[in-house]
Formats: C-alpha cells, structure tokens, sequence
C-alpha cells in the first residue's frame, strides 16, 4: 500500500507536534514505518488520507464498541449539538447517563463524570487518600490507569511500547507512594499488605489487563483482592475504563462477580466523544464536593455531546443478544489466529474476554507483565505490517488489547483470518523457529 499523503501529513505534523502526534504510541514508534493518517470511517471499516481501506481492530482504542459513524449515535450527537455544544451547568442527559450506568453496575449507586480516564483515575486515588487517610497505592506491574503522576510506576501499554521505566517529571518522593506487584499473583499483594500495614489506601486494577495485551484473570485472583482489602481496612478500585460495557453489561464486576469499592469508567461510557467517570458507594462519592471536602471539579465534565454520544450507545448495548455477538467475534478471532499461527509453526498465545481478544508471540500461558515482555517484538513487528499491507488495522504495539464491535462482520472476520494465514507463512519464512502451539483464548 502507498501511503505518500500520510508521510506528507506526517513531516508537516512534527513541525508544529511532537512527534507529529497527540498520543505516544499513534508514532509507530516500536513497529516502525509510516503511520496512517485517517480520514473516515464507516462500521468496522476506516480509510487513510490516501483512500487504502482497513479492518479496524482499534476501534478508537475500545470506546467504537458499535462501529465508526454509527447513525444513531451520529444524529443523537446532532441534535444535542443544536442545542449547544457546552454550558458548564447541569443539564438532563447527565442524569440519564448516570440512572442508567448506576443500573447496570452494582457498585455505583453515585457516579461523577469527566472528560478523561486519566481524570478518573486521578480523581478516584484522591478519594481513596482522603476516605481512608492514608497515603500509598497499590497498582499491578504493566497496569496503566493514565498518566497522573502517581500512576506512571511500572505502567504498560504506551510508556512501555516506548520502552521507558516511567517518566521524568514524577517526583520520586511521590512515586514512592505506588506500590506494585505482579498481575494475578495474589500472594504478593498479600506481602505488599503485610510489609506496609495499615499504610494502603487503596488497590488499583484493571480486571482484565487491557495494557500489556489482553491478560484475563486466573481464578481467584480477583476474590483474593477483595478479601484482602476487607481485612486490611483498604478500598478496591477497578478500572474499567476498556472493559466497562465491553466484557458484558455492567462490565468485568459483573462478568467475575466482584463488587468493588470504586469504579473507573472511559471510553464505551463516552459512545466515542470526550467522556470518563467514577463511581460507587454513596458513602464514598458523598465525600466529594460539593457534599464532602474532597474537591474535583471540570469545566467540561458532562458534556452534552458526550452524554448524548454515551446514552445513545448504552441502549443499543442493552439490545439481546449484544454480547453474544461480541463475544463469539472476539473469541472466533482469537481461535483462528492460535490455529493458523500453530499451522505454520509460529508460537502464539491468545485470550479473549466479551469484546476484546489479543495475542502474543510466545507459547504462553501470559498471565502478567513479565510474561508478555517475552514475547518477541521482532515477530510482531513483521506481523503487524504484513497485516497492514493486507488491509488489517491492529494497535501498533505488542502491549495493546484488539477491539471488536458490533459493526464487524463474518466477512471482516474471514477476510482478518486469511490475512493472518499468509502473514504467519511470511513469518515463518523469515525466521524459521521449532514447531509450537498456538494457545486458545482463556
């Protein structure tokens, strides 16, 4: 594919934006070559400044969890938008979105919206602080929850597709307050607690890790947080921000039957636009102002773009039978690829939860950080961009989820599958490896 319009955009764009992008990993930097420049998008499918199509497995990074432009979702953004685009006041959607994410998650019974995951997540750990009077966070090893300060410690994803252990700018007396322990290891969460009682706040998760791969919890795991946090006196926090209403409605807790203290939600809840949130216990969200002392505050926090955007999203997911469908897409990818990948002798493990899946270049089983830092770039690197070449948009990182929505067709799917056949062949002819076999999704 030529892609000469998109190294133009992109020489132009690095003049006046670092890197030429607004977002770290969207430079291509750890895979290389062009990035494309996108101009529209219409259901599963997105076109780059010069005219090659896509099937989109990034979706946005997760909130397109009904395709690009979805008509219903476009004229609901219409007609807000008529009625004016910001009043910093209340307005009705935002209670609506609220009634609605309180139904639907059986922790929330308050919620606050904003405009970004990392604001929620900042905003929740400063609840915690506060509601506990204590000071130090406990997080997962390759976990990223934005990027507050205090959040940066051994965060996976963006900072380390770049390869960098955090970033300068984080006071180290501030870092020192995150704790981190290994994914799905309970036991040393258990040790965190015994080595510093009575000092965590708060345990910060993503349920499914979404930004080292897609990494579903081992049994207990989750069971063993909230046990943990009930005999310590610490608070539960799961961000859901890529798995609320993506792994089922109500997301994860609802999946893995886990009811935590706080929830962080992004981009599903946003229906595309600008939109975050937090929430839980009454008690809890009562001791942010203006009913308790813990401030927060945003100029555009309940948006009505955004609110139209996220409700009219959430009542198309309520429809029978939407995470059926989600579910088969992203577990019949995930299949394919580990069957085709073990055809030609390339070692692969795979996973999948309700509307994500991802793969790794490494004969498994992936359950943390440090194991999907074994998996070989170079592998994914030269797969990534026989993928592209063929018409298949994945996430430009070995450390990222894949997106599937309710937009993706059987013949994106087959024609998504087919492409990966004659890329593991490529694979397999430039670096010849032994025989191994391709793990099924967990």
């Amino acid at each position: 594919m030529k892609r000469t319009r998109s190294k133009q955009l992109m020489n132009r764009a690095r003049k006046v934006i670092p890197g030429g992008v607004n977002s770290p990993v969207r430079a291509f930097g750890s895979v290389g070559g062009t990035a494309p420049f996108l101009v529209r998008g219409k259901g599963a499918r997105i076109w780059d400044a010069d005219d090659n199509e896509y099937v989109d497995y990034v979706g946005s990074w997760g909130p397109l969890i009904l395709g690009h432009a979805h008509p219903a979702v476009l004229r609901a953004v219409r007609a807000a938008a008529a009625s004016g685009t910001s009043f910093g006041a209340p307005t009705e959607r935002e209670i609506k979105l609220a009634e609605l994410v309180c139904s639907a998650l059986p922790s929330v019974e308050k919620v606050r919206f904003v405009s970004s995951g990392t604001e929620a997540a900042m905003s929740a750990i400063r609840l915690v602080r506060g509601a506990t009077g204590r000071s130090r966070i406990l997080k997962f090893d390759g976990g990223y929850h934005g990027h507050a300060d205090s959040l940066l410690v051994g965060a996976g994803s963006g900072v380390a597709t770049l390869g960098i252990p955090g970033s300068p700018g984080v006071p180290p007396e501030l870092a020192a307050l995150t704790l981190q322990t290994p994914f799905n290891d309970v036991d040393a969460v258990a040790d965190a607690f015994s080595r510093w009682p009575d000092q965590i706040a708060g345990v910060l998760v993503e349920p499914v890790a979404g930004n080292m791969g897609c990494v579903p919890p081992v049994p207990g795991f989750l069971e063993g947080l909230r046990t943990l946090c009930d005999r310590h006196g610490a608070l539960l926090i799961f961000d859901e921000v890529m798995t609320g209403f993506r792994v089922a409605w109500g997301g994860a807790q609802v999946r893995y039957g886990i009811r935590p203290d706080l929830t962080i939600l992004g981009k599903v809840v946003g229906g595309g636009l600008p939109a975050a949130a937090y929430g839980g216990r009454a008690d809890l969200m009562g001791q942010i102002a203006p009913d308790g002392p813990i401030y927060q505050a945003g100029t555009l926090s309940g948006n009505p773009l955004a609110m139209a955007a996220g409700l009219e999203t959430l009542r198309r997911l309520r429809e029978p039978g939407a995470y059926v469908a989600l579910e088969a897409r992203s577990r019949t990818l995930a299949e394919g690829l580990a069957e085709r990948a073990q055809a030609a002798g390339v070692a692969l493990s795979t996973s999948a939860a309700g509307g994500m899946f991802g793969f790794f270049f490494h004969p498994g089983p992936v359950r943390s950080f440090a194991d999907a830092r074994k998996a070989d770039p170079e592998q994914f690197r030269v797969f990534f961009h026989a993928m592209l070449d063929a018409g298949i948009y994945l996430p430009p990182s070995a450390y990222e989820a894949c997106f599937v929505s309710l937009a993706h067709r059987p013949i994106d799917v087959a024609e998504t599958l087919a492409a990966a056949e004659r890329a593991f062949r490529k694979l397999r002819t430039a670096r010849p490896r032994a025989p191994a076999t391709g793990s099924r999704p967990r």
